[in-house]
């Protein structure tokens, strides 16, 4: 198929997401597919460029900066992308290709308009790939209430569900969320589990064995630290078990809540706690090598649920997982029934202390590298992941 790969991020970014997409569009040509990326990028000076990046057409678009700015701007420069990434398209040397296939990932949920768009133009079937319910979070975690700018978001939310001819969630839990639209003739929707294509280990700019931590037990955070990740939690994690000078937290990457949270770990002067910026994407595995356990962080509010890209980044490194989640959340079930670490529910620090012992001190270390490994092998491969995208459109 001649796919059209659609989204807000894609390497060099170093985000999550971004790395998912370039697995994803590797695997596509690997598995004979002609798939092009078609990606917004604000460091332009023209309004287009084509390249070819690890053997992958990637068409870059100008358009307005859409991360690590104010809301406001950010708004903005999302609600624009689909009119910018549009004319950029028609610009350029894809703007007269016929696609059989749009596939676009969500966040951002403002790409709805390009999608139908191209859907037009080719006659094509199309795939979300659904990653955030937003604006629902944003409510949940008491960022936005219901009203005029959550009706705003609603209607682009809506709208790029009205393109999709498929749906792929990322956890059953969400499959309730879409009752309602798969309902209609002509639609289908199913769970994509999230993937990660194997990386091997380069390297890490951080040397663990060569700072305060050396040679403690380490729990190990990498991505993002913001509002939706409760990392409050982690600092008094690291400030109970103080006392433990046989485990330390590394934490790692980017975020609103960054810079408060090393002030809040120095006023408390923890010494078992060490920051580090985020790193490139490849320097992951090097830094895993080095840690111990794994930390997933969700903030209990939240309603809606999903499998972090960072869990599946420790099980492939064979690594036990201590996981702080939401209600209900199929995490905490997966993480019980295949025995690769401990996962809490709630707000009581002293409940979290002790699933964050019992993993740190657990005996069967060995036994649950091998688990994590195998389930990362069984169930979040970018193989995977493509053959039921492909397999979903074709069956229209």
């Amino acid at each position: 198929m001649r796919i059209a790969l659609v989204a807000d991020s894609y390497p060099p970014l170093r985000t999550s997401g971004a790395v998912q997409l370039r697995d994803l569009s590797q695997e596509f040509k690997r598995q004979g597919h002609d798939v092009s990326v078609l990606v917004p990028s604000s460091d332009l000076q023209t309004s287009w460029a084509l390249e070819d990046l690890d053997g992958v057409q990637v068409l870059r678009v100008a358009a307005l900066p859409t991360k690590d700015i104010g809301y406001v701007r950010r708004t903005l420069g999302e609600v624009m992308l689909s009119t910018m990434m549009l004319r950029g398209l028609r610009r350029s040397p894809l703007a007269n290709v016929v696609w059989d296939a749009v596939v676009w990932y969500s966040p951002t949920i403002f790409l709805g308009q390009l999608v139908g768009a191209l859907k037009r133009q080719s006659g094509a079937r199309s795939y979300l790939i659904l990653r955030d319910v937003f604006p629902e979070w944003a409510v949940d975690m008491g960022l936005l209430k219901k009203g005029l700018i959550y009706s705003f978001f609603k209607f682009f939310e809506r709208l790029q569900y009205s393109v999709a001819d498929v749906i792929g969630v990322q956890s059953s839990s969400n499959l309730g969320y879409l009752a309602e639209w798969a309902q209609h003739p002509g639609r289908r929707l199913e769970v994509l589990q999230n993937w990660l294509a194997p990386a091997s280990d380069v390297g890490c700019s951080i040397s663990v064995n060569d700072g305060p931590l050396a040679g403690r037990r380490i729990v190990a955070y990498a991505g993002n630290m913001g509002v939706a990740q409760g990392m409050d939690m982690v600092v008094s994690l690291a400030s109970r078990l103080k006392h433990r000078k046989d485990i330390g937290f590394v934490l790692v990457g980017r975020g609103s809540d960054v810079a408060r949270l090393k002030a809040l770990a120095a006023e408390q002067a923890l010494d078992n706690v060490a920051f580090h910026d985020e790193i490139d994407p490849k320097e992951i595995p090097g830094l895993l090598a080095q840690v111990h356990v794994g930390l997933v962080m969700l903030d209990p509010r939240h309603k809606t649920h999903n499998v972090p890209g960072k869990f599946i980044t420790y099980m492939q490194a064979g690594l036990p997982v201590l996981a702080r989640i939401n209600e209900g959340n199929d995490l905490a079930k997966l993480i019980s029934e295949e025995r690769v670490g401990q996962a809490y529910v709630g707000s009581s620090l002293d409940d979290f202390c002790s699933a964050a012992v019992a993993v740190c001190d657990a005996q069967d270390k060995d036994e649950m590298a091998v688990r994590a490994r195998a389930l990362s092998d069984r169930l979040y491969s970018s193989k995977a992941a493509v053959q039921q995208i492909a397999a979903a459109l074709r069956a229209f």
